[in-house]
């Protein structure tokens, strides 16, 4: 999926999409003619401590899954003394069923290009770093290209329009690690070595890449920067509900009749995205993943709630990276899991014990029931797992891809043990 994938919500409703498919991705001419870098000129002519003051109050917070508030990580890194500072990107996107980040660095490169500059201004950093999936051949592409593009035009280099403000920036390619979706194990993988999380504290914003405090931000988190700045924080804050403020870009996959891109307001209901813009399930609703293959599982009566970062919170889970996989009634959940069990097993980095066993030992677990050998006990043993799992793994993948399979024990046991 690239670009050209069906995005399936009304351009009225477009922030972050608004060009993708309208201008040709390859020329910064027709991103300037849409308005493109006004946000960077502007925030050139602010002190930095007001860049972040704006991105702050419009409430923006990490579209990659963690949800943490923009402004606040900018902050820290702001603050911090050294006499090097870095920017980031994360467009790894190795989260099955997730391909937000590739529409929006191969239908609108430039886009998240000014949203880095924004940023490095911000916290005071010359030099960055997209590091993007490997397998994005296509991506990669497009966006060494509107590096060059953005150089020749004096976005990025020496002395940014006639500033004062120096910063340079180049694509790092990333080894196909699912982990490295972790932003201390993405800067181990810039730094040369085997990506692997860190031990945290220290936070990379205060110490990062190379030991110098580092941001690390997500593609569509950055993308929003620029409409921020250049339209003001309460222009920002209006679009959506209070607390949980502009729109979020959503991938309907799976048994639904029209598959493809969402983007939208956080006050719609996983209910509401796959009807309204999905057209419905393809032979009865089970469940919906959301979130990627760590997500939780949705059942009918969870898809009725708002999206919003209060109500994900009351209900213990989250909407992770924006991908609704939708599994209809002849789906097996035993397959299902047995599928999620040899991903996860396959991707974790070892590091970490729980992780390592742990993943494994579910995979040997799912496969019994696979070849119906499976019992109660193994059910047992599998809830006892994922419970030390979710409390003991050292970064998000071991603590988060045990989710799926505590809601199955919750919801859909019985199916389980009838395997």
């Amino acid at each position: 999926m690239n670009y050209n994938a069906k995005i399936l919500s009304a351009d009225k409703d477009h922030v972050l999409l608004k060009n993708v498919g309208k201008i040709d991705p390859m020329s910064i001419d027709a991103y300037l003619k849409a308005g493109g870098y006004e946000g960077l000129k502007k925030a050139l002519a602010m002190d930095p401590k007001k860049v972040i003051d704006e991105v702050s109050d419009s409430g923006l917070r990490g579209r990659g899954g963690a949800n943490f508030p923009t402004g606040r990580k900018w902050t820290f890194t702001a603050g911090a003394k050294a006499d090097q500072k870095y920017i980031i990107c994360n467009a790894d996107e190795g989260e099955p069923g997730t391909v937000k980040d590739r529409v929006l660095m191969e239908g609108d490169p430039h886009q998240m290009i000014e949203g880095i500059v924004i940023g490095a201004y911000a916290i005071g950093a010359t030099k960055g770093f997209v590091y993007i999936r490997g397998e994005y051949r296509k991506s990669i592409a497009t966006i060494t290209k509107a590096i060059a593009d953005a150089e020749k035009k004096n976005f990025l280099g020496k002395g940014i329009l006639g500033s004062k403000f120096d910063f340079e920036l180049r694509v790092v390619e990333g080894g196909g690690a699912y982990v490295c979706g972790d932003e201390t194990a993405l800067i181990e993988s810039i730094e040369g070595k085997r990506g692997e999380p860190r031990m945290k504290p220290p936070f990379p914003p205060v110490v990062g890449l190379w030991g110098k405090p580092t941001i690390v931000n997500n593609v569509e988190t950055l993308a929003n920067v620029p409409h921020i700045i250049k339209n003001g924080a309460a222009w920002f804050t209006k679009k959506g509900p209070a607390g949980s403020p502009g729109t979020k870009i959503f991938m309907l996959v799976g048994d639904v009749n029209e598959p493809g891109v969402v983007e939208t307001t956080f006050d719609h209901t996983p209910k509401d995205i796959v009807e309204k813009f999905g057209k419905g399930v393809d032979g009865g609703f089970k469940f919906a993943q959301i979130g990627g293959s760590s997500g939780n599982l949705f059942t009918a009566d969870m898809m009725t709630n708002p999206m919003t970062y209060e109500r994900m919170a009351e209900m213990k889970v989250s909407y992770g990276t924006g991908s609704i996989f939708v599994a209809n009634e002849t789906r097996n959940v035993v397959e299902f899991l047995s599928t999620v069990a040899e991903f996860f097993e396959h991707e974790s980095c070892g590091k970490c014990t729980p992780c390592r066993e742990g993943t494994h030992r579910i995979s040997q677990i799912m496969e019994k029931f696979e070849f119906g050998e499976g019992t109660i006990s193994d059910l047992d043993l599998l809830e006892e797992l994922a419970l030390v799992m979710k409390k003991a793994s050292l970064c998000g993948c071991g603590q988060a891809c045990v989710n799926p399979f505590l809601d199955a024990l919750k919801n859909f046991k019985g199916e389980i043990l009838a395997n």
